[in-house]
């Protein structure tokens, strides 16, 4: 990544992780659950590394539902019925705004439309910001 504006897989992990540990702490009321805590302080007794390490993989796996969002409309019925072939439905986005990426119904981040570079036929998504239960980090 050249340039100043984007920033290291590194530095957007942690970004990820502490929006991540924001939003668990908001749904218990202040209170951090066993999930947002350090790894170190994670086992139990008698509860060794390799299975945490198997509790986390297994965590890691599990998949969720992620969209992207261009733009969203309201429309009557009535409206919706007569649309047809070649029927342009304006968005509430404009060209050039970021698009939302929504995970389990729920926005973690903004970003980018592009192009992909490995395969020109396809979009993808840059991501500039990630959204935490707060607020935003750039």
């Amino acid at each position: 990544m050249s340039s100043s504006n984007e920033m290291s897989d590194e530095a957007l992990a942690l970004q990820w992780e502490a929006a991540a540990s924001e939003a668990e702490m908001d749904m218990d009321m202040g209170a951090p659950s066993a999930a947002a805590q350090p790894a170190a302080s994670a086992p139990e007794k008698g509860m060794s590394d390799e299975n945490v390490d198997r509790n986390l993989e297994a965590v890691l796996g599990i998949p969720v539902d992620m969209q992207v969002v261009l733009g969203s409309a309201t429309m009557p019925v009535a409206s919706l019925l007569k649309l047809g072939r070649g029927a342009v439905i304006p968005l509430d986005h404009r060209v050039g705004e970021p698009v939302d990426i929504v995970v389990n119904g729920r926005t973690v981040a903004r970003g980018e439309i592009v192009v992909v570079e490995d395969d020109n036929s396809r979009f993808g998504v840059s991501l500039t910001e990630i959204v935490g239960a707060k607020g935003s980090y750039n």
